[in-house]
């Protein structure tokens, strides 16, 4: 039977971290696409951590505040089924590599069936070790630059959070803005077009008259390609007019 239930967020997973900052950073980063697991593996300056908590700035806050800390990485994915580690480093291993789009593509099918997902962070200085990738079943590697690849920590969190977000969202991936004003209707572009065409025939652009009627079709073409607005199609009307006005004894 369908159901609405949300799928089971994904864990984020901070393995020895290092600096308050990143893991404040990474809060907010996570709360900014609606994930509040964090869990931490022996966090280098102890738990809690004010510089964190100044840097999570607010809401991002009770992110920090449930946040699991774990004396060891099998410990703290203990209760997962399926465990991504990022790395932009080869691997004397062998797993499956994905973007973070198919990665979290992925995630949400597991967590949608119910299965818990956890994704791995690895600290600042160096990343995952090879002890911590072995224990996951596939990495995520972000297609960045080969000649300078690192990312900060609190980066590598947004790009996995934004991906899960946006693979959830309902907003279109492109709208249009309207400023206060409505898109033109058909008939309005219309009548725009048929004053262009008459006052342009009128100052004999149609020119020759063999290619008057292909000139004329790619005019309308071009009016209909446009998303025109009301406001811009009276602007265009208003132009017209003071063009003419001022070339008229």
């Amino acid at each position: 039977m369908p159901t609405d239930t949300p799928p089971l967020q994904p864990v984020f997973v901070l393995v020895r971290p290092q600096m308050g900052e990143n893991i404040g950073a990474a809060a907010r980063a996570m709360l900014n696409f609606g994930l509040a697991r964090m869990r931490m593996v022996d966090p280098r300056d102890g738990w809690p951590n004010p510089r964190a908590v100044a840097m999570a700035s607010g809401a991002a806050g009770r992110v920090l505040d449930h946040a699991g800390v774990f004396p060891t990485l099998p410990e703290a994915v203990a209760d997962c089924a399926f465990v991504f580690a990022t790395t932009a480093r080869g691997r004397d291993l062998t797993k499956p590599v994905m973007t973070p789009e198919r990665a979290m593509d992925h995630a949400r099918a597991l967590s949608a069936a119910g299965q818990r997902v956890a994704v791995l962070f690895g600290p600042e200085r160096a990343g995952l070790e090879n002890e911590d990738v072995a224990r996951a079943n596939a990495i995520i590697s972000v297609p960045v630059n080969p000649a300078f690849p690192s990312l900060n920590l609190a980066q590598a969190v947004l790009l996995c959070a934004y991906e899960w977000g946006r693979q959830g969202a309902a907003a279109a991936p492109e709208v249009l803005a309207l400023a206060g004003t409505d898109l033109a209707s058909a008939v309005e572009v219309e009548k725009l077009g048929d004053h262009f065409e008459e006052r342009l025939d009128a100052a004999g652009f149609f020119f020759p008259e063999t290619k008057a009627e292909g000139m004329k079709l790619n005019l309308r073409n071009l009016w209909s390609r446009m998303p025109l607005t009301r406001a811009d199609v009276q602007t265009l009307h208003g132009m017209l007019r003071q063009l003419l006005r001022r070339r008229d004894p």
